[in-house]
């Protein structure tokens, strides 16, 4: 595993912290014939063998460098067909997560992986599953008679409120997974700041209404799921 996490340093290290914007938009530009795409390779070749400080690892901070050419050099020439850019980012972090995984666990990739799912805690992951969209969309079903009679004279981000809601209560079950039940408080306590303002400027009694049920039902289903996983 120590294996894995310094490959893993070594790549955020190298992508992230060694790689300046302007790298990135050189590349873009020139794909193939930028010199920083080459720079940027051997940078990662270079930390991956300082961080393993083994002369001997030489093969794997090759394979690294190697394969971190060939997927950001792909990323390069398919990133005009994706409208959305993040989920090229997300795939080509992706892939280069895979190229560590199997650097680490070399010939027993396949077996460490399936060991790894059988000893997945999947009450764990049930119960975030849970919290998040599919709560999202219980809620929305449940709140649809109310949100019909709320009328909002401002612009918001759109589905703003869907991950807003899903990250709270993502929180509220770690804190009670944690046992940290004081951060619940100090959740609710932030919300409240946050939206004093638009409910001070709006003056509506029903839309305080709907965002102080909406707000106790987000919670209390995740304090439900909290309470059921850490009792099962």
């Amino acid at each position: 595993m120590i294996l894995f996490v310094k490959l893993f340093l070594a790549h955020l290290i190298g992508d992230f912290i060694l790689q300046p914007d302007r790298w990135v938009i050189h590349k873009e530009a020139n794909k193939i014939a930028s010199k920083y795409l080459y720079i940027h390779v051997l940078i990662h070749f270079a930390v991956t063998m300082l961080l393993l400080w083994d002369i001997h690892a030489w093969d794997i901070a090759v394979i690294i460098a190697v394969t971190h050419y060939l997927i950001d050099l792909t990323k390069l020439y398919v990133n005009p067909l994706f409208k959305n850019k993040s989920a090229l980012f997300f795939i080509d972090q992706f892939l280069h997560i895979v190229v560590l995984y199997a650097c680490t666990y070399q010939n027993n990739t396949l077996v460490h992986l399936i060991g790894y799912f059988e000893e997945m805690n999947w009450s764990l992951v049930t119960a975030v599953v849970f919290v998040s969209f599919p709560t999202a969309v219980i809620m929305n079903k449940l709140l649809q008679g109310f949100s019909d009679q709320i009328e909002l004279d401002h612009k918001s981000l759109p589905n703003a409120g869907k991950y807003i809601g899903i990250i709270e209560r993502l929180f509220v079950f770690a804190f009670i997974v944690l046992g940290k039940w004081e951060g619940i408080g100090l959740l609710i306590a932030a919300k409240s700041v946050f939206r004093f303002n638009d409910l001070k400027e709006t003056n509506s009694r029903k839309l305080t209404e709907y965002i102080l049920i909406g707000t106790l039902l987000s919670f209390g289903f995740a304090i439900l799921a909290g309470i059921v996983y850490t009792n099962s």
